[in-house]
Order: C-alpha cells, then structure tokens, then sequence
C-alpha cells in the first residue's frame, strides 16, 4: 500500500482547524520584514554605520567586518546603547524613527501590513487563533487587525496587563512582550530581555501550558527570557510548529527538541502564513461532505429514480442539494476583485469542486441511467447555478469566469453519464440546450458556453496554474479527467478504459459545436486557416493523446456508431456535415500532437 505523505501546511492547516482558538502564534522580527521595517540586527547595524559615520569615517562595504575588526567583538545592540549612555526615551525615539512609517512610506507601500499580517487577521476574525506573542514593537498587527473588525486586547506592559480583559474571556489577546514603540517602557537590551516582569512569566507559563504554538519570524537566539519559559513548559498535548527559513540555530533547535515541535521549512512569513490561512479556509467554507453522505445521496438518488412513484423525493432531493451549493457558494465569499495569482487560483478551484462533489456525482447517475424524464430537472439545475455565477458582474475576469465553474463541473458529470449510457440523442439535446449569460449578452448553448475551452474560465495559461498540469497543452481537459477519473466511481460502475470513454465525450461535444457551421466551412483552404480563427472548435485532450484517440476514432468512424450518430440528429442529422466535422477535428489533431504549447 502507498503511503500518503501530507506535508507540513496541510498538517498545521488541519491542527489549527480542528482546535479553533487552541493554537498560539509566537511572531517576531521576521513578520514584518516585507514591511521594510529593519531587523534588531538590522537595526544594530546601521546604528554602526550611524555612530562610525558621525566620527568621521568613511562609507565601508561591510560595517559588520569593520566593527569587528575595530573593537575585536561582535556587533551588540546592548552594547551600542550602553556606550551612547541612551536613556529608554531615546531608545525609544531610535526606534520610533525606524518604524513610524512617513508620507512617503505610506504613498509607496511601506511600513505598512503586509500579507502575513492580513492573514494573522483573518484567522483571528474566524476564530482560529485568539492568542498572539510579538516580539515586535511595531502596530502592524493592530492595524490589520482594525481593518478586519477585530479589535485586541493589547498587553505592551506590565501595567497594561493589570487593568486587561482577562486571556480566556478576550477574542484577541495580542501580547507585545517587548513592547511598544511609542511607550518608553520597551525592553530591548540583553539586561532587559533576560528576566521578565513576575506576572509576564506566569501568563507565559500558562500560554505554553495551555495552547500548541506556532513559531514564525523569532530566531530563538537572544530572548532569554522567553526561551526560559518555553523551557519551563512541560506541556507537549498539542504541537509547536516552528516555521523558519533554512535551517534553525542551535538555541532554537533546544527549543523544538524540547517541546517535540517541528520544523517547517518556509520562503517568507507573507507566504507561509497566507497559504495556513488559505488551505483553513477551504476547509472552513466548503468542508468537504463525508464519503459516507455522499454514497447516501447517490445510493438515494439510484432508488429514486428506478422507481417512477418517487418522483417527488427525486426532485426534492436535487433542489435541496443545488440550494446548498449555491448556499455553499455564498458562504464561501469568493470576491470578482483581486489581481489574479496561481495560489489563489488553486484555492478557489478546490472551493468549487468539494462544493459541487455530491450534485456532480448525483447528476452523473442521472445521465447514466435516467431515461428523459429527468431533462428537465438537469436543466433547471444548471440555469440555476449558472444564474448565480452571473449575478457578480464587475470584477477581475478570470474570477468572474471562474464563478461558473460548478456549472461546468455538473455538465461534464451529466455528460458523461449520457456517454456511457450511449445516450446519444440526449447528449446532442443536452449540449445543444441554450443558457442565458450576462445582461445583454445572447443565449448560448452549452457546448458553445461551459464545455472545455469554449468556456470563459478554461484558457490553457490559467489551468495550467494547477499543481502537476504547468506544462500541459490541455490544462483544463486533463484536470476534468482526474478529477472525474475519481468521481466517476458513483455513476459509471465498470470502465475498462476511463480516458477513451472521456475523450469519446470529449470529440462528441466538439462534433455538436461544429453544427454552428457550413459543411463549407468545415472545409477550410488549407488546415492553417482553421487556426487562424475563421473556424475554431474546443478540442481537449483527445487532440494530442494518440493512442487513445486512433481508439476513438475507429468507433466513430465505423459505420453503425456513425449511423447512431446521424439517427441522434449529429451533423444535423447530414452525412456530408458530419464527416466535414470529422475531417475538421482530423486536421486539429495532426496539428496539436507535434506543435509545442
């Protein structure tokens, strides 16, 4: 048996999702880099370069190397402030001037939250997280915080911790252990971060008791006083995630070892933290429905309708489900706005399609074994969905595209069905059937609207976004075949050859686009001009897949399938139409199985 490797994210996503407001974040420095808000020693450095520069010396390639050479010891934030004889008010206008963001800063993005932040935000909206330690003086946290509605309870001092909404009773608990930029009281000196206030180790001790923890952007190397009470903590119930780029030092590896943690190598915080928030989302919002709740629908969906006096359930139980997908579709939220990017491309894709499963599934079992009397209810089905699809108007394209994926989601599953079946007249009836798209816009019918690439959603640059389908010439036809591979186990019983009896609906539907045109123009000049778009028609991967296709072919050609094919209306129910179509799809292929995509 194969063993299934689930890596690190999925594992942290799934932790962090079935033990909502369990997980602690403990976040440092690293976080707020993409801000361009320096390091400690960042900051240690460039107060070298500052202090050198004002006694006279010139720029240097490598102020780390000159401080060494010159005083025969390492760079030390301590040190630098205990030579400058800075009180904490001035420490604390160094560090004001390296995180208050100017006019320009803002104007140009900087010093300001960043991704990681937005989705620390997010899973404190939803309940996910409810505890935060920072290391960080900066108020990013509190902003996209704000910006998402929450509002914290903020612990910066020890006096603030006195007067706080006690930790179990707070939404948001965000604990900024060195404090905070704007009040003096700030710890950051070896001296000051070696022993902490009495209360601010009992509230650690009971954070790391308590919850698991999930370490990103803290190197684990300087604060002593937290890696003390990280290793007074006896607890390990729940796991520590310590995320980090490469490999972890020495003291921090203590720390891991210590709490049985594991390391989670990673890019960036932005990164990291935003796929968490991403994959805990899909989870959230379209919670794929147990295998056992979908056998039950389709097992129900079977015995309704072999049975014509359980005509009523069958409708009945098709409404309910395409009401909870469109209600699944709501919930999930799935904005038209947003550039378009590969990450969230994939997230949405997993969105429709463990929202649309048990329909698709169901609908499958219709086409395979429905007997006409169930037309109208497919019907009725897609219009609906496709009618929510359309109700967001203005937005990026590809997102508004991207809405009627279930639809075409439900189409394949029906079509297919309706293949296997050899159901041929209700394929061509199905796939010719007309659909209203936006306002202003003419009906289409299915075939032209949400089958392959004739759908606005299925260009070859966005589906090959999709993990394991980056080189391939027909990114969405592949994925369809997967993924309907596995679907297809409720509503097709015994396939000796899933991909022929895929890529036979595949060359069908084309067959039936090919009815918008003349028998004249399915007979171009020379094969170039029907790629060079005076005739087009959608072609997957039956184009380019050879062997299964020289399969298919033979069927089609033979002359009692293409004889079915004529009584089912194909070509119009015309000889000379459908071996123009033929011929044209002929041409497609000979060109798509050695041109480079």
């Amino acid at each position: 048996m194969t063993e299934v490797t689930i890596d690190h994210l999925t594992r942290i996503s799934f932790s962090i999702y079935e033990n909502r407001g369990v997980y602690a974040l403990l976040v440092g420095s690293g976080l707020s880099r993409a801000a361009e808000i320096p390091t400690g020693w960042e900051i240690t450095v460039d107060l070298i370069r500052r202090v050198a520069m004002a006694q006279g010396e010139k720029e240097q390639p490598d102020w780390v190397a000159w401080y060494r050479e010159r005083t025969g010891k390492e760079p030390d934030y301590s040190d630098l402030v205990g030579e400058l004889g800075l009180s904490r008010d001035e420490r604390r206008s160094i560090l004001h001037n390296y995180i208050e963001p100017s006019a320009e800063d803002r104007e140009e993005g900087r010093k300001l939250p960043t991704e990681a932040h937005y989705a620390i935000a997010d899973l404190v909206q939803s309940g996910y997280v409810r505890v935060i330690i920072t290391t960080n003086f900066d108020r990013l946290l509190e902003s996209a915080l704000r910006e998402k509605g929450v509002e914290p309870t903020v612990v910066a001092s020890p006096d603030m911790l006195k007067g706080a909404e006690p930790l179990i009773h707070s939404d948001c608990f965000l604990f900024k252990l060195h404090g905070d930029y704007k009040d003096p009281r700030i710890l950051n000196t070896q001296a000051e971060l070696s022993k902490y206030p009495r209360k601010y180790d009992l509230l650690l001790d009971r954070i790391f008791d308590e919850h698991g923890l999930i370490v990103c952007g803290w190197s684990g190397e300087w604060d002593h006083g937290l890696r003390a009470a990280i290793m007074r903590s006896p607890s390990r119930r729940y796991s520590m995630f310590w995320a980090c780029r490469g490999e972890p030092g020495e003291l921090a590896k203590e720390l891991i070892s210590h709490r049985g943690g594991v390391t989670v190598p990673i890019t960036d915080a932005d990164h990291f933290l935003g796929e968490v928030r991403n994959r805990i989302q899909i989870l959230a919002q379209t919670y794929r429905q147990n295998p056992q709740s979908i056998d039950l629908l389709v097992n129900s969906t079977k015995r309704y309708l072999g049975k014509p006096e359980y005509r009523i359930q069958l409708d009945e139980l098709f409404a309910s489900e395409a009401s909870l997908l469109v209600d699944m579709l709501n919930a999930a939220n799935l904005t038209a706005q947003g550039n378009w990017n590969r990450e969230e491309f994939r997230r949405r894709v997993a969105i429709y399609e463990a929202a649309s499963e048990s329909l698709a599934r169901m609908l499958g079992v219709l086409g395979r074994w429905g007997d006409e009397s169930e037309f109208t209810l497919v019907m009725n089905i897609i219009r609906l969905v496709c009618s929510h699809a359309n109700e967001e108007m203005s937005g990026v394209t590809s997102w508004l595209d991207l809405r009627s994926y279930p639809a075409v989601l439900l189409v394949t599953a029906y079509g297919t069905g309706l293949v296997h079946a050899t159901r041929w007249g209700t394929l061509r009836r199905f796939l010719s059937s007309e659909i209203e798209r936006g306002v202003n816009e003419k009906p289409r019918r299915i075939v032209e609207s949400l089958f392959l690439s004739s759908w606005g959603g299925g260009g070859n640059d966005y589906w090959r976004g999709i993990q394991g389908l980056e080189n391939r010439k027909t990114a969405l036809s592949d994925h369809l075949c997967g993924l309907f591979e596995k679907w297809g186990d409720s509503y097709l019983g015994v396939v000796p050859d899933f991909e022929q009896l895929y890529e036979t609906w595949e060359i069908l539907g084309m067959l039936i686009y090919c009815e918008r045109y003349s028998v004249e123009e399915l007979h171009p000049e020379s094969p170039d001009d029907a790629l060079r778009g005076f005739t087009w028609a959608p072609v997957g991967r039956v184009g380019w897949d050879e062997a299964t296709c020289r399969k298919v072919m033979r069927q089609i050609e033979s002359s009692e399938f293409k004889q079915e094919l004529l009584e089912s209306g194909f070509g119009k129910g015309q000889n000379e139409h459908l071996e123009a179509a033929i011929g044209y799809f002929r041409r497609i292929s000979a060109r798509m199985q050695w041109m480079h995509f």
